[in-house]
């Protein structure tokens, strides 16, 4: 059975093939004893769509089970934060070795991010099918 990354939550709408979950992302500290002295931990309420042609099985209020595979967490991962990462330190380092500023090189690499993420925008129907959730009820 391929690993998965699960989040309980709670349905706050259903549409005809969607379901809108509100769940709370809690990091790995903040289930902690100590956290409370030390301020590291951090919890956030995060809202998630889930598209699933079973969604008029659900109802508001639902407790539910959010999850995704392993595989499509790493890509998720990979293309917000790895890719534009490469991205910025490329442009950066090129633009060092060549323009020699940097200041220029610094700004460069920052605004490189603007048409990459304006692609994902453009390709956000595409990736909607490939970084797919899943839903239980709980």
């Amino acid at each position: 059975m391929e690993k998965r990354i699960r989040h309980e939550g709670v349905v706050e709408s259903v549409g005809p093939h969607a379901v809108k979950v509100r769940i709370m992302q809690i990091s790995a500290c903040a289930a902690c004893q100590a956290a409370s002295f030390c301020h590291a931990s951090e919890s956030k309420e995060k809202m998630i769509e889930v598209f699933t042609s079973s969604a008029s099985s659900f109802e508001k209020g639902d407790s539910v089970v959010v999850w995704a595979t392993a595989a499509v967490a790493s890509r998720a991962l990979l293309w917000a934060f790895a890719i534009p990462f490469v991205l910025m330190v490329t442009v950066l380092i090129v633009l060092m070795e060549t323009v020699g500023h940097e200041g220029i090189a610094a700004v460069a690499s920052l605004l490189s991010l603007l048409p990459y993420y304006g692609v994902l925008y453009l390709l956000r129907h595409r990736m909607r099918r490939q970084l797919t959730f899943g839903i239980e009820k709980h």
